[in-house]
């Protein structure tokens, strides 16, 4: 590590909520170092931070950073004019951000990194199982909380870091893998990247980082991730010739590549397929992804995920229809920035083929502002000229219809990066 992670005793961490973030603040916690936070709004992810010993205040202010604190770490999210960020620029405080600091923090270790637009964290997860089955001991970060051990951090003590990658502004470029995991590449981010071509420069760029000595674990015949490999350092393993993997928990081809790209990396590292396959079947999963939230009073089975592009909603689709032939599917979508709504409008139309209905809640803005330009009406319309029946609902609409009209044989799956988990929620109390 550099001076300013590795020396700092007092880490002041800003947006610890996070997902990613709060995984590196149990990493700091664990190394002894004394760790504070604050985050825009009360979470479960931060009252578990507060019980680990990791005192997390609410909103921002700058009274949170005090003048002992020798670091400041801020969430991507977090801007410039931030009042924390300006008071420990006001105090001399050194600042990281988040990626940038845990490119620090894997200094030294043999990183392993997964990456791809989709799939990522359950490979991460998949690839985290089978190397505790095989006894290597490895610290990791992933960008959900295992189902397993309902957290997204591991420590560990070997020479191992396993981390999941974020693509984002090119935020993976402050990585320095020995073994980089590519699962796919897709359009995506399209208000940071121009086009697929920017976005493979970037995953070219982290490629290229790769010793010669380490590997690329990669479908390498892919037409979006052939550009990516020519010339590369590293040893291209491609995980599609992995043979078959094991009857997995979770439905649908896209999961099954990700056992496959998560085998492939684990035969790199020397684990044997006789501990790797069974990891894989076992797998449980990770929050947000193809999880089951229960079954309502009425008989409908209620299951939610994270995915909020279009590629990840057609492959949580055509995963549920696999497992539940028979039942009819209902999809409440909350689309996730106006910027990749619109950008990708003819893509997302036509991803819902597997749902029977579809529901379409408000755009979850997140970082952005609305320009007017797109909204949840165009969507629905949009995805009805597809034949689907769809809605353009409220949360609270939403919740009224659903209550009344599903029943038996039903299936409700929530999609989004938002908040379209709660509408599922609701109708389990």
């Amino acid at each position: 590590m550099q001076e300013s992670l590795k020396q700092a005793k007092r880490v002041h961490i800003v947006g610890v909520g996070g997902i990613g973030i709060s995984a590196l603040a149990r990493l700091l916690r664990h190394q002894g170092k004394e760790v504070s936070g604050c985050d825009r709004t009360a979470s479960d992810l931060g009252e578990a931070l507060a019980r680990e010993g990791i005192s997390v205040s609410l909103g921002h202010a700058a009274e949170h950073v005090s003048p002992d604190t020798d670091l400041l770490i801020y969430s991507d999210a977090i801007p410039s004019g931030n009042p924390e960020r300006l008071k420990a620029e006001e105090l001399g405080i050194p600042a990281l951000s988040y990626f940038e600091a845990l490119g620090e923090a894997t200094e030294g270790y043999d990183l392993i990194a997964v990456a791809g637009t989709h799939g990522k964290t359950t490979t991460t997860a998949l690839l985290a199982d089978i190397l505790e089955e095989a006894k290597l001991d490895p610290t990791v970060v992933v960008g959900s909380l295992r189902t397993k051990t309902r957290t997204n951090f591991r420590p560990g003590e070997s020479r191992y870091f396993l981390v999941e990658a974020d693509e984002y502004m090119r935020h993976f470029l402050h990585l320095s893998p020995k073994v980089l995991v590519i699962t796919n590449i897709d359009r995506d981010h399209l208000d940071y990247y121009k086009d697929l071509a920017d976005i493979q420069s970037a995953f070219r760029a982290l490629a290229e980082k790769v010793p010669a000595d380490g590997y690329i674990v990669a479908s390498a015949a892919d037409r979006h991730i052939l550009p990516v490999l020519g010339n590369v350092k590293a040893t291209v393993v491609d995980y599609t010739m992995v043979g078959e993997v094991p009857a997995l928990k979770f439905p649908g081809k896209h999961n099954r590549a990700n056992a496959r790209a998560a085998l492939a990396a684990a035969r790199v590292l020397g684990v044997a397929d006789d501990v790797a396959l069974p990891a894989l079947a076992s797998f449980e999963g990770t929050a947000r992804r193809f999880e089951f939230k229960g079954e309502t009073k009425a008989g409908t089975f209620v299951y939610d995920d994270y995915a909020h592009n279009p590629e990840k909603v057609r492959a949580a689709l055509e995963g549920t229809r696999e497992r539940f032939p028979d039942r009819r599917i209902v999809a409440v979508f909350q689309p996730h920035l106006y910027s990749r709504t619109r950008l990708l409008l003819p893509e997302f139309a036509g991803s819902f083929g597997d749902a029977d209905e579809v529901i379409v809640l408000p755009i979850y803005a997140a970082r952005e502002e609305d320009d007017g330009t797109i909204s949840s009406e165009k969507l629905a319309e949009e995805i009805g000229k597809q034949g689907r029946k769809v809605s353009p609902l409220s949360f609270e609409d939403a919740e009224g219809y659903l209550k009344s009209t599903l029943g038996p044989g039903d299936l409700l799956l929530t999609l989004g990066a938002g908040e379209a988990h709660k509408v599922g929620e609701a109708l389990l109390l």
